[in-house]
């Protein structure tokens, strides 16, 4: 059985939506830890709640980015990890942690990347009078929001919408986009050639999630 590790700075929302759709029996995994970079946050009562073990690691108690991801990388190492997923990890990730898992870190973002990477992505989207905004899950790479599109959504944006009222409409779908690239890569149907993502199987020609929903 495949392991996953969540690594997460906030609310935790999308680190619950993956744990529930293991604990439903529709990723065939187990969430092994919860790795957060700040004390207090939504993330930790969630895990608690869900019966996942959690660990802080204090970013300040390095001399460096770089040893704060050797340590995270050795953790992760340790619990023999498959895959790991970012979920509102608001910390920019080192080299020395995407060479450590190559492919095998997932993002997500909520917008249509390469549009509006980085910090305020809504705030983003509104100022530029886009139309349409969305999610995407990506594989990290050594970018800012850069790396191989796994799967978006999208969602209209309307002349009334507001950074936080935009960021509920596009959040409903992260919960379901983001356990459902979890599924593809715990299932190994996905293949990564360069910036090429492709799901096998997959349904490419519906909208408004490329690839569709198959689980969620």
């Amino acid at each position: 059985m495949k392991r996953i590790a969540v690594l997460a700075s906030g609310r935790g929302s999308n680190f619950e939506a993956i744990v529930r759709a293991v604990k439903e029996g529709k990723i065939e995994a187990e969430v092994v830890a919860l790795i957060v970079d700040r004390k207090g946050i939504a993330a930790i009562e969630r895990a608690e709640r869900l019966g996942v073990n959690w660990l802080f690691v204090d970013p300040s108690s390095f001399p460096s980015r770089e040893d704060y991801d050797a340590k995270i990388v050795a953790i992760l190492k340790h619990l023999k990890v498959d895959l790991i997923c970012l979920a509102g990890y608001m910390k920019i990730v080192t080299p020395v942690f995407v060479d450590a898992f190559p492919n095998r870190i997932l993002n997500i973002h909520p917008t249509l990347l390469p549009s509006f990477p980085g910090l305020r992505p809504h705030w983003q989207a509104i100022i530029y009078g886009v139309k349409i905004s969305g999610a995407t899950v990506h594989i990290v790479d050594k970018g800012v929001d850069t790396g191989p599109i796994v799967i978006q959504c999208a969602v209209p944006v309307s002349p009334e919408d507001t950074p936080e009222t935009l960021s509920e409409k596009v959040l409903k779908w992260e919960h379901r986009i983001y356990p459902q690239a979890v599924k593809w890569f715990v299932d190994d149907r996905v293949r990564v050639e360069g910036r090429m993502v492709v799901v096998e199987g997959a349904d490419y020609s519906k909208l408004p999630v490329v690839p569709a929903l198959e689980d969620f």
